[in-house]
């Protein structure tokens, strides 16, 4: 069934061609074409386009289809184009006429718009409960581990000293950041596209304020034409702020692979939680790390495919839109995988505790030699100079006492804070 039917049949290599990834991407949208059809019906009986008899069995089928797909028995055969067209026969298979009507002043320009920011809405959501356990467990960490020294690094040299403390609650207060992003993604997407029909509007007085409220959006996307035009905005809009997700997390992964490795010795992870290799009975490598690395990576690059795909086009609505989906719902399964992954695998962490007593971290302490200095009474310049002296003549004696008080430093990593900021973030 085609909802743009108009007894012509076609081309079967056209059809293949142009449907696509359509019906298996549409199962994941199909809870929410259920939910517009349900508040457009509700709006249609109230402008006098149904009639009130007719709303409870229209109801009571949507109702029964929205079951389906909860448990997971709705399917999307070949023979249907894609969500829409699957749901309307449903409709008019079992009340005929009354069936019918769902279409009136809609188009599938704004019902899959509506499906898409209804569903954005809610994954964005889904993607925040995971970043908040992911930041959790890592202000966990950084508090349990907060004592526990480690070279800092800068040009990969080892630089100054830090902590476990400091390094997990880096990665806590990086969340925050990206949080922010998901909230302007959802603002975005909360705005209800419902009633721009192909993207012109309609001659039907339909009443696209009681759909707003329905579907409880917060605002509504007033312009037909705007409405139209968010499509590839919304989607480039939340692929903008996984990115932010999926740079914390990469660079976080790789940390850890670096870390692992013989050279750092810093961390490691149950035998379980690793793999071996075929040949080398020593190995015990960090695959899931590297595979959320890749995998985010991989989502960083998510923007600029969905940029290439809209680039350029003309307002109103193009079929190149189709491709976005096959882009981004995936992707939005990927990135909660990696949330869920990086978790899990911070939980079982191994921290070694002693690495800092190695000789070769001696001179991260050169700085607090320095400092002390000053402190003495000597100017920074000179103290700089007087250690650079020692460390050239090899009389220079590391102090692995460290006194920093400052917010934000080992001594004071400000963790309270920066739950504080992420408690704020996760309320817009």
């Amino acid at each position: 069934m085609k909802l743009w039917d108009k007894g012509i049949s076609t081309e079967k290599i056209v059809e293949q061609f142009t449907v696509g990834n359509d019906r298996v991407l549409d199962l994941q949208l199909a809870k929410f074409d259920v939910l517009g059809s349900l508040a457009h019906a509700q709006m249609l009986t109230s402008v006098g386009l149904m009639d009130k008899n007719e709303l409870p069995e229209i109801e009571r089928e949507l109702n029964i289809i929205l079951k389906e797909i909860e448990n997971g028995k709705f399917t999307i055969e070949e023979s249907f184009e894609d969500v829409h067209s699957k749901v309307e026969y449903v409709l008019t298979e079992k009340l005929g006429d009354t069936g019918k009507k769902i279409h009136t002043a809609r188009s599938r320009n704004d019902q899959v718009l509506v499906d898409l920011h209804l569903f954005i809405k809610e994954e964005i959501k889904e993607i925040k409960t995971l970043v908040k356990a992911l930041f959790d467990r890592l202000i966990q960490a950084s508090e349990q581990y907060n004592d526990v020294l480690i070279p800092g690094y800068t040009h990969l040299q080892a630089a100054m000293p830090s902590s476990f403390g400091m390094w997990f609650g880096a990665y806590a207060e990086s969340l925050v950041d990206d949080v922010y992003f998901l909230n302007a993604a959802y603002q975005v997407a909360d705005q209800n596209p419902l009633g721009s029909a192909a993207g012109y509007g309609s001659s039907f007085p339909i009443d696209r304020e009681q759909t707003t409220e329905l579907l409880q959006f917060s605002e509504m996307k007033y312009n037909a034409v705007a409405a139209q035009m968010s499509r590839g905005k919304l989607e480039k809009s939340v692929s903008f702020a996984m990115t932010g997700i999926a740079g914390t997390l990469s660079r976080l992964a790789m940390d850890v692979c670096l870390y692992m490795s013989q050279n750092f010795g810093f961390v490691t992870f149950p035998d379980q939680l690793t793999t071996g290799s075929s040949i080398m009975p020593h190995k015990k490598n960090p695959d899931v790390m590297e595979l959320i690395r890749a995998k985010c990576n991989k989502i960083q690059a998510l923007p600029t495919e969905l940029i290439s795909v809209t680039n350029n086009l003309p307002s109103g609505y193009h079929r190149d839109f189709q491709l976005l989906k096959e882009s981004l719902l995936p992707a939005i399964e990927t990135l909660k995988s990696c949330l869920f992954m990086t978790e899990y695998m911070i939980e079982h962490i191994i921290i070694k505790e002693e690495i800092i007593n190695d000789p070769k971290y001696d001179y991260i302490f050169s700085v607090e030699v320095v400092n002390a200095l000053v402190q003495q009474g000597l100017s920074f310049r000179d103290a700089y100079k007087e250690v650079g002296r020692q460390i050239e003549e090899g009389s220079y004696m590391p102090s692995r006492s460290i006194h920093h008080t400052h917010t934000g430093s080992v001594g004071n990593l400000g963790n309270e804070q920066i739950n504080t900021k992420m408690e704020a973030a996760l309320k817009n």
